[in-house]
This record gives C-alpha cells, structure tokens and sequence, in this order.
C-alpha cells in the first residue's frame, strides 16, 4: 500500500482533475470510491479524521435486513439489506460470518408471533439465507442462552443473521480501493469547494499534520460525510440544519460470562422502541444499542445517564443482576445519520438512504446503514456520472472480493486474526524478522505488537487511537486494557514513522484523554 506521503505527493504533483473525489471515508465514502474505481473513474477520498473514525466503526457490528424494519413494514430496505448481507458474507468471509441469534418468549402467544415474522425474514433473504428459523422449546433456549432468566420463560425462536469488525471492515474497504487503482488519505479535511462557471469543480483542501494547502480539482465531488454532511453542504451555501435528525446509540462491552456460549440474544421490544441485543464478539458481550436524539454530532459522542441506566436495567432484566461498574469493560457510543421526516421520533425513522445534487453540482448522500453501503456507494456513482457528464458504466462490485479474501477464513490461531484474511502470513512474518513482536500487547487483549506496526506500514494508521480504536480494536472491547497498553503502541508507532519524544508524548496524552471517555462512570 503507498504511504500516505506518497499519496500526498502524488496529489501535489497532479495537475489533471479526478474523475470522482469523495469527502469522507466512514462506509458511505468508501463504498462509494470503491464502486467509482471498480467502474474505472480515476478515484480520490479524502478524510478529515481517520477512515471509520466515527459512526462507522461504531455500530453494533450487525450485517442484517433489520428485523425491526420488518416491523414497520419496509419491506424494500428489508430486502436490499438481506441481498447485502448474502453478498457482504461471500465478499468477506474474513470479515462478515454468520450467528445465531434466539429471542426468548416470556408468553405462550408471543412463541407463533416472533416465529412467523422471523419465518418472513428468512424467507424474504430467498437463495441468499443464512439458514433456518425454528421454534425452540423453553429447555432449547436455556441451553442456547446460558444465563438467561429462566422465570416466566416460554421458548424461544431462533433465527440467523450476520456479524462482522466494522472498522476492520472499512480498511478492507481502503485497501480495495488501492488495489483497484484508486487513492485515499486521512487527516486531509475538505475546507473549501472550488467552482468555476457555476459548477462544483474540485475541493480546497488541508493537510491536518502539516498545515498545506491541497487544492484538488474534480469532475465530480461527493458528499459522504455522514452526520457531518451539513457542514460541507453549507460550503456550498445551503443552510445547515434541514436535513438530519441525528439520533445516538450506545453500548456496553461485558465480559463472556454474562452470556456465555455462541448464540447473541435478541430482545424485540424496549421502552425507547428499539430491539436490544446481546451478542459475543471478539472473546467480549455486547449489550445494545438505544435511540437517544442528540441536538449537535460530536465526533466523540458519550453516553449519557439514561442510556447507562436503561442497559443496566435490560441486563438485570434478561441476564439476572445488572453489571457492577468494575465488570463494565467499555462504553461507547455511535450517531446515526437520520433523514428527517417531521417531527417522527427517531427510532421511528428509515435507515433508507437519500441522494442530493445541489444547484452547483455537489453530490450530497447521506442516511443508510453499513448493511446497505454498496448499493448506497452504486447509486451515488449512478448519480455522480449524470453530473459530471460520463457515459453510463455497469456496476460490477456486487461480487467483488474485498482485499484479504480467502477461501478459508479459518486459517487463524485465534479468531481475531481471522479479520487479517490472505494477509495473515504476511502479518506473521513481521514475527519471524523481529521475535519479540510475537508478545501479546497487552496480556487481556488478543493483539500482538506485530499489529501495530502491520497498522503503521500498511494500513496507514497515524496515531495510538488509529491503532487501539480501528486496526485493533483494544479501546471497544476493553478501555483500562488498551490505557495500559498505550505506551507501548506509542512507542512502536513513532519508531514506524520516524517521530520525535516530543510527538510520542503528545499522542499519547491525546489518547490517555479520548480513551478515559470509554471508561464506565456512574
């Protein structure tokens, strides 16, 4: 993969316009830059903070039609999110697997009500399936979900659906695009669009280390920042403000013996009108999500009392006593991306995607879910060809294999490295030149050294976070671990890119600060 210096020095030294520029590299953004270079447009995403650095790598890391969605009868989002996931799975099965899910029944009527919708969700996935619903006996549900409360207990329903590293995940996505030709770079923020004649015709843009200026010139511009996509729709004079209802989920990551086994618990109904799930990932629980609107999109979003409170008590409810603080390994927190619909609350709105042009030209999109990122990056392409006057290309990356593909994705040691895919044996030989970067880097979490310089030298990771929060993910799954392990992070990603004592100590404060946010305090 090029350095980023590299690249910066390509976009100094490029005097020809980009056929398509994308601003923002959360699942929107690249999606949309892979679709644009698989099509063979001459592609450039660049990205303010780090790829994933917010809502996107802070999902629930669900690949799913969405059964609540199923409830609301959007039975078209239901079924292009199934398409999807079948799709994402045969694409990534390093990354994306399937899991099986069980949502208990607490009463004799609601055992056929859950068993017919999910029967409808698995029928609406037709070819691409997971697998079979089926109606469990009250002795199966225990045995599935061990630990559940057993009072009041009925059965349950099982169903199947599909999990995946979100952040991991968004790298696969970044080394696509470098292998389809295409070029990304993070910490570069769009401050400007450039227009001639009327039209969008390129960004102004800054180098955030440095400070440089990079005016950047494009026949298409598009808009994928996100919930920050107000911002650069008003660099092109639209009134911030009319377009989203952004709304907050957070969750808990508890240690496995809450739910202990491999099946995740779904519980269909809660107070704030979402489903709440318990789900195993990466040797962790997850407990989440809720539905908090939020007035402004802060880039580290926090959990706020009612949340903490309303997961305490869901897991009290359904897993036997609530967690004490001590057991309580991570909090974070992601925002959603809500077109707005008047006054409806936001766990009543779609997770459908919206595509804007405005009079100039910006190609604005905006909503979704990672689920449907493809078919959410195919249609902005669609729109961006009408705009930049390109002749009609076929999408093709319905059956891409994303970067790390591998017929067997169970080629690991342990099933962290599975995310590393056909690169793993490249991984490990760092081992192999340097012996000591084997040591685990930090003894509660499954990551080695050898990952911290794999994220410097090829994954373009530029500070602790980018390390411990995206390329490992050591701040989601336990904060005081990966607080613990910062030094040693630090001191691996200066000697990788050539930083000073001075830089180390100052990214190290930077994360020390971040990562006492995900801490869990009462």
């Amino acid at each position: 993969m090029a350095t980023r210096q590299e690249i910066l020095h390509e976009l100094g030294r490029e005097t020809r316009p980009w056929d398509i520029l994308v601003i923002g590299g959360g699942a929107t953004g690249l999606g949309a830059a892979v679709e644009a270079a698989c099509r063979g447009y001459r592609t450039l995403l660049i990205e303010r903070a780090d790829f994933a650095q917010e809502t996107s790598s802070r999902s629930t890391k669900l690949v799913h039609g969405g059964v609540r969605y199923l409830q609301q009868m959007n039975l078209g989002l239901v079924l292009d999110a199934l398409r999807e996931r079948g799709h994402m799975l045969r694409n990534a099965p390093h990354l994306v697997h399937d899991l099986e899910f069980v949502v208990p029944a607490y009463s004799y009527s609601s055992l056929p009500y859950y068993g017919i919708g999910l029967k409808i969700y698995e029928r609406l996935s037709g070819r691409l399936s997971l697998g079979h619903s089926k109606l469990l006996s009250r002795e199966s549900t225990l045995e599935k979900l061990i630990g559940i409360k057993s009072e009041g207990l009925r059965g349950g329903v099982l169903y199947h659906d599909g999990q995946f590293d979100d952040a991991r995940y968004a790298i696969a996505l970044l080394r696509t695009l470098e292998n389809l030709g295409g070029f990304a770079v993070n910490y570069v923020e769009a401050t400007g669009l450039i227009e001639r004649n009327g039209r969008i015709a390129g960004v102004e843009a800054r180098d955030r280390e440095t400070g440089a200026s990079i005016p950047l010139e494009a026949k298409a511009v598009i808009n994928a920042c996100g919930v920050h996509v107000e911002q650069t729709i008003a660099l092109d004079g639209r009134p911030r403000g009319s377009l989203l209802a952004v709304s907050q989920g957070s969750h808990f990551i508890l240690p496995r013996w809450f739910l202990p086994g491999t099946t995740a618990l779904m519980i269909p109904n809660t107070a704030d009108g979402r489903v709440l799930f318990a789900i195993p990932w990466h040797g962790a629980l997850i407990v989440g999500t809720t539905d908090v609107p939020v007035e402004t999109a802060s880039p580290e979003p926090r959990a706020l009392l009612e949340e903490k409170i309303f997961l305490c008590a869901h897991v009290a409810r359904y897993l036997g006593r609530a967690p004490h603080p001590n057991e309580i390994l991570s909090v974070w927190s992601g925002l959603r991306p809500l077109v707005r619909k008047g006054h409806a609350k936001t766990s009543k709105l779609s997770r459908d995607h919206t595509i804007l042009v405005s009079p100039h030209g910006l190609v604005t999109v905006t909503g979704g879910k990672w689920t449907t990122y493809r078919r959410m990056g195919q249609d902005t392409i669609d729109r961006a060809e009408q705009v930049a006057g390109f002749s009609r290309r076929v999408s093709t990356t319905l059956d891409l294999k994303l970067h790390g593909w591998t017929p067997d994705a169970t080629v690991a040691n342990s099933p962290w490295e599975c995310v590393y895919g056909a690169d793993l044996p490249a991984l490990r030989a760092l081992s192999a030149d340097e012996p000591c970067l084997d040591n685990l880097l930090h003894p509660r979490l499954p990551f080695k050294l050898r990952e911290v310089v794999w994220a410097a030298r090829y994954e373009m990771a530029r500070t602790v976070e980018d390390v411990l929060a995206r390329r490992t993910r050591a701040l989601f799954l336990d904060a005081r671990a990966a607080i613990e392990a910062a030094p040693a992070a630090a001191n691996l990603l200066a000697r990788e890119l050539g930083r000073g004592e001075a830089w180390t100590a100052n990214d190290l404060l930077n994360f020390q600060l971040t990562a006492k946010g995900y801490l869990y305090e009462e």
